[in-house]
């Protein structure tokens, strides 16, 4: 299992403000940007896997409308988040 309850944890823990703030738009980005990645991978692989593709676009979705929210709510938070992960060039 590529995503188990320590790695889970481990996300929250780095970018929430606990391992158990599941809830914290940071964490969530960086749980979502962990999973994007992941099935990126798998697509590269599988070509023609349409269910994992529509996963992975629901997803890039709900990635960015958690920076939206971030963004509108907390600008420096926003940035941090950017540019820990990596997501913008």
């Amino acid at each position: 299992m590529y995503l188990n309850p320590e790695k889970k944890k481990e996300f929250f823990a780095k970018y929430g403000k606990s391992n158990t703030d599941s809830g914290s738009p940071e964490g969530q980005i960086a749980l979502f940007s962990y999973r994007i990645s992941h099935l990126t991978e798998h697509l590269k692989v599988n070509r023609k896997d349409y269910n994992t593709e529509r996963s992975l676009k629901m997803l890039v979705g709900k990635r960015r409308r958690l920076l939206d929210y971030l963004k509108r709510c907390d600008i420096g938070r926003y940035r941090f988040i950017i540019n820990e992960l990596g997501i913008r060039r």
